[in-house]
């Protein structure tokens, strides 16, 4: 096919950031539509989840851990404190500085949906292996350090 250009035309795959991106808001959006029944976003279950494994944050360390600014926690903090789901107390250390505890009530909340928001993980991976499971869960706290 003498004169005959054949065009390959081949597209570059999405970014990483993109891709992760994609993922963030696809699991934001179906954690959102899980604890809306609840009362709460997937935000505010994110900072709750946060003072299960830590309890007794100050505001700062509260807004880093759930990846949001001290202005959003702000908000956050006061929307779950109204509701009962956290409380805030004097740090003994530091008597200028008030520290985030969860409440029973916010454990129940966190019990409540456990089953559900370990499904939606289930779902996210049901195309790994347990091993390869793994693998995304190191390279993904491998990723995340490299850029904290």
């Amino acid at each position: 096919m003498a004169g005959t250009q054949v065009s390959q035309t081949t597209k570059a795959p999405p970014s990483l950031l993109y891709m992760v991106k994609q993922v963030e808001l696809v699991v934001r959006s179906h954690l959102d539509e899980l604890v809306k029944p609840s009362g709460i976003t997937a935000l505010q279950y994110t900072a709750l989840t946060v003072l299960e494994r830590h309890d007794g944050l100050s505001a700062a360390q509260l807004a880093r851990d759930s990846f949001v600014t001290a202005q959003s926690i702000a908000d956050v903090v006061r929307s779950l404190e109204n509701r009962g789901l956290i409380r805030r107390e004097r740090n003994p250390r530091n008597r200028r500085e008030l520290l985030i505890l969860l409440t029973d009530d916010g454990r129940e909340l966190l019990a409540r949906h456990a089953c559900a928001v370990r499904e939606l993980e289930e779902l996210m991976v049901r195309d790994l292996t347990a091993h390869q499971t793994d693998q995304f869960r190191q390279a993904l706290s491998k990723a995340w350090h490299a850029l904290s």
